[in-house]
């Protein structure tokens, strides 16, 4: 018999000899050699259990265990065994700088990468994962972005021919296997077989698109050949494993059996092939309708389209077959879905369609309209809970739904007056039943229409305005005024006082703050100009200010929290301001008293009276009243706050100041973009405000060492305008009004005018008002009023009389304006002037100092307050408390002695410039004696002002021996010469 037929007693001793050479290993690890190996190693010796081996079975190892991790979307042990690989990898850089990086280990990162980025596009399956593994998901897509960058050039040479580089593999895989009967051998005798070594078949974006469910032919057949791959895996090692102890039992006779093994294997793995591929396809069918009911259950997603007859999903099922539907059945049913109202885990989209179908069987059975209106309560209260953030805004199915709900809630409740709801009913007195008695539903309507009023402005804060998608949403609000009227009626006949306060309030605030065009054009007497324009003002209801007027008063007389009616006095005030009825709104504001307590009223109601004071403000401007327009504007302006007071938007600040919470409460209060004020308007009107007060208030006082302010903000301006190296052109609307002031201090009104009016100024601010060309004539009459006050004031030392014709044809104002502007300054004693009716003459008088007298005048007074000063510190120094006033018994401070110090104190005043000024006479007056400024502008009796006995005899001259001679004799500053200062 041939040896090759033989029992093998030699294989037998060949096996013992190399099992003390072969350690022990895991299954599946031999075969990797035979594909890693190029064909010059294929022809040398190599030992079983070469570094090279142990470095890449390891690495298999690790790949695999992350792509079962991948299967389940274990993203936490995905990341712990990719920081595991990188590990090993680390440990076999010198392999792979010998041998190169292992097509293997470049196909998982590319895979891996593509897996991770898929899964984080998917939004709705990224809400899904627990926090572990979202976090897990992130951290891992980083370290694999910045790994790759190193394999760059070998993950794009795969991705761009991945068939080629598995097709190569392919084919080292049966040239190793059958090149040397080592390995056949150990495959027989560790259980290995080749087929498990097998890369899987590369195909772009491989394991992603097999978790992620992807619609392509590519991930089908992935997922179906890595399921393959994985039985083939399990079942070789179990016949190779029976083989081997078929082996060990020496049963083993002859290796044609073992080829006949081989050959019926082939066969058997075929089979297996086929039915796992009907099995992978039925286990995809399945993933597809369970995706299928994932998609319905979210909103407004996108659905992916299937071929073949569409599936009919199944409605839950309500109740039992055979179950008898009444009222209380379907109340319990109720509850039961309130209970898991709430709950972690609950679909509310699902729970909002089981109301909706629980709805439809009590419609079918008839039940009545009191478990209508119960249901439709519980739908509209989980449809607002729909967003579980307060910050949250509802999407816009969801706000058609709450609209229509709310509209089918009110139809029902006005065609059935036998209805009655209220937050008072208790559950346990409701009565849901048809019955003779009236319907009692635990539930309050205007809540529901309250919080949907406010998720209207919370959509309206959340949108961008200046998108069509706001104009959009703003459409909406008219379904919103209609549904707050229709229940202002509804509860006008059968809500409380209380109640009718609030809902009042509703409408006012969606009123309030919307110009009337059509009552306006009425007032002026315009009608349309179309027959069909005239018809529809005719059919129209009562104008704004009626309605404002209406629910206001009753707000006034039946409210009895303050709040609400804080609220209604603000938005009426607002909304006469709005229409230039200036007096009933300054009249409502000082009646009320609101300034002075509104310091302690809650944010929003702030921001409402800063809105109302703004608006006052430019009605003010508009009506021509200068000063009170500015004193309204002053607190608004002066903050350099504007935005953030008036609600209109946050400014920039530490987050000290204002942490992450209390910003979003602050944004929560936003007044939405179609409410805002124009904050450019409003700045403009404060500043041209200021220029006609502060010009002539400053030509006025230019030598007055104690001038005040009138408008710091103002002043800025000014000084950034002068600070300028290079004046050009204005552009802006600040750099117009500062041109303006300098034209207007020079008395130059027309290039005053040119600043103010103009076509920028008109586009950006004049032609924003409902009566632009009143407010444009209006601005030209204040400016020539304001220049020529101001010429008067900057040029009377220049005139010794000039004639009023002169000034009305300079000012362009008519002779009573300038007559009435002149003497109103003479009377305030501004100017010093007498008019001479019968040649219509202005007489100046010479009372005013000259600039060297006001220079000597400032510099008296600094000296004055250099002595007080002095005198304080050397008092300080001296522990003397209170040196100029001492306290009386009585608790007053008595002026004693004209703060004269004692012989042995310093600084004692005699016989000169100051001696008696301002003592105290008997009668309780000041009285001025022996010195200086002795009767300086006294008045004469004819009503001058006459300087008589030389005024300033004492003050400058050395009036009574010398003026400050006898000042400051003891201690210095003694005036030797006894000369004049």
């Amino acid at each position: 018999m041939s040896r090759f037929f033989a029992t093998g007693s030699d294989s037998e001793s060949e096996e013992s000899s190399s099992a003390d050479e072969i350690t022990p290993k895991a299954p599946g690890t031999n075969f990797k050699q035979s594909l890693l190996l190029s064909d010059d190693e294929e022809d040398t010796k190599r030992v079983v259990r070469s570094a090279k081996d142990k470095r890449f079975e390891e690495l298999t190892n690790l790949i695999k265990t992350i792509r079962n991790a991948m299967k389940i979307r274990d993203m936490a042990k995905c990341l712990e065994e990719f920081e595991q690989l990188c590990r090993a990898f680390l440990k076999s850089k010198n392999i792979v700088d010998k041998e190169g990086v292992p097509p293997f280990y470049i196909r998982l990162l590319a895979d891996l990468e593509d897996y991770l980025n898929q899964l984080w596009e998917d939004k709705e399956g990224k809400k899904k994962m627990n926090k572990n593994n979202a976090k897990a998901l992130s951290t891992l897509r980083q370290k694999i972005r910045k790994y790759n960058r190193d394999y760059e050039t070998e993950i794009a040479a795969y991705k761009e021919n991945p068939q080629e580089s598995a097709d190569e593999e392919e084919e080292k895989e049966p040239g190793d296997s059958g090149s040397s009967s080592d390995s056949d051998a150990e495959e027989g005798e560790d259980g290995v077989s080749a087929k498990s070594f097998l890369k899987k078949k590369p195909e772009p974006s491989l394991e992603a698109s097999k978790f992620l469910k992807s619609a392509k032919g590519s991930g089908d057949e992935s997922s179906s050949t890595d399921d393959d791959e994985d039985e083939d895996w399990g079942s070789d090692t179990v016949d190779s494993g029976s083989e081997s102890s078929d082996e060990g039992e020496g049963k083993r006779s002859s290796l044609a059996l073992v080829f006949l093994k081989k050959a019926q294997e082939s066969e058997k793995t075929s089979e297996r092939k086929i039915v796992k591929k009907k099995k992978t396809k039925k286990k995809e069918r399945l993933e597809e309708e369970a995706e299928e009911e994932g998609g319905e259950e979210v909103e407004g997603g996108w659905e992916k389209v299937k071929g073949g007859a569409p599936m009919v999903k199944e409605k839950p099922k309500m109740f039992a077959k055979g179950t008898e539907i009444n009222t209380t059945v379907v109340v319990k049913k109720l509850n039961e879905i309130l209970q898991a109202r709430g709950k972690k885990g609950t679909d509310r989209a699902a729970q909002i369609e089981l109301f909706h179908a629980l709805a439809a069987i009590a419609t079918e059975n008839n039940l009545g309209q009191g478990i209508m209106v119960k249901i439709k309560f519980n739908i509209i209260a989980s449809l607002y809970d729909y967003n579980p953030n307060l910050a949250a805004f509802m999407k816009p199915d969801m706000w058609k739904k709450c609209l229509e709900c709310i509209d089918e809630l009110l139809d029902i409740l006005f065609e059935h007056n036998n209805i009655f709801i209220g937050e008072n009913i208790a559950e346990d007195s409701e009565n849901l039943a048809v019955s003779d008695q009236p319907f009692r539903v635990r539930g309050c309507i205007l809540t529901l229409v309250e919080r949907m009023d406010e998720e209207f402005t919370k959509i309206m804060q959340n949108t961008d305005p200046h998108s069509q998608e706001y104009v959009d949403n703003l459409k909406d609000e008219g379904r919103v005024c209609g549904i707050i009227d229709r229940l202002l009626n509804y509860m006008e006949n059968k809500g409380s006082t209380e109640e009718i306060c609030r809902i009042y309030l509703r409408r006012i605030m969606h009123t309030y703050y919307k110009f009337d065009y059509k009552a306006h054009r009425r007032s002026l007497g315009l009608q349309g100009e179309s027959k069909s324009e005239q018809d529809q003002e005719e059919s129209e209801g009562e104008d704004s200010a009626v309605i404002m007027d209406r629910l206001c008063k009753f707000i006034y007389a039946k409210d009895r929290t303050d709040r609400i009616r804080t609220c209604a006095i603000l938005c009426h005030i607002y909304h006469h301001a709005l229409h230039s009825r200036w007096y009933q709104a300054r009249d409502l504001m000082l009646m009320s008293h609101l300034q002075d307590n509104i310091q302690h009223a809650d944010p929003p109601v702030q921001i409402l009276y800063n809105r109302t004071m703004v608006q006052l403000g430019i009605c003010a401007f508009r009506q021509g009243m200068i000063k009170d327009a500015h004193n309204a504007l002053l607190d608004i302006q002066s903050s350099g706050r504007a935005k953030e007071l008036l609600g209109q938007g946050l400014l920039m600040r530490n987050m000290q100041e204002r942490n992450a919470e209390q910003e979003k409460i602050e944004k929560r209060r936003q007044v939405p973009f179609h409410m805002h004020i124009n904050l450019e308007l409003l700045e403009c009107v404060y500043l041209v405000s200021a220029m006609l007060l502060e010009i002539p208030y400053m030509a006025a006082h230019e030598f007055d060492a104690r001038r005040r302010m009138i408008s710091k903000q103002f002043h800025h301006q000014l000084r950034v305008g002068e600070r300028q190296p290079l004046l050009g052109p204005p552009e802006s609307m600040r750099e117009h009004v500062v041109a303006a002031s300098k034209a207007m201090k020079m008395g130059d009104w027309r290039t005053c005018h040119s600043f103010i009016i103009n076509e920028k100024m008109n586009s950006k601010v004049w032609d924003l008002f409902p009566e632009t060309q009143r407010v444009r004539e209006m601005l030209v009459r204040k400016i020539q009023e304001e220049s020529l006050r101001t010429y008067l004031f900057t040029y009377s030392s220049v005139y010794d009389s000039i004639s009023m014709q002169t000034l009305s044809e300079m000012f362009e104002l008519e002779i009573p304006t300038v007559h009435s502007i002149i003497s109103k300054m003479i009377i305030n004693e501004e100017l010093m002037a007498s008019l001479d009716q019968p040649t219509q003459t202005v007489v100046m008088h010479r009372t005013e100092p000259t600039s060297l007298q006001n220079m000597a005048l400032q510099l008296a007074e600094k000296l004055g307050s250099l002595v007080e000063n002095n005198e304080r510190v050397f008092d300080l120094k001296q522990g003397i408390y209170g040196g100029y006033f001492n306290r009386d018994q009585k608790g007053g401070y008595q002026q004693k002695q004209s703060y004269q110090r004692d012989q042995k104190g310093g600084y004692q005043q005699k016989q000169g410039g100051y001696q008696g000024g301002y003592q105290r006479d008997q009668k309780g007056g000041y009285q001025q004696r022996q010195g200086g400024y002795q009767d300086g502008y006294q008045r004469d009796q004819k009503g001058g002002y006459q300087q008589k006995q030389g005024g300033y005899q004492g003050g400058y001259q050395g009036g009574y021996q010398g003026g400050y001679q006898g000042g400051y004799q003891r201690g210095g500053y003694r005036n030797q010469n006894q000369s004049n200062y």
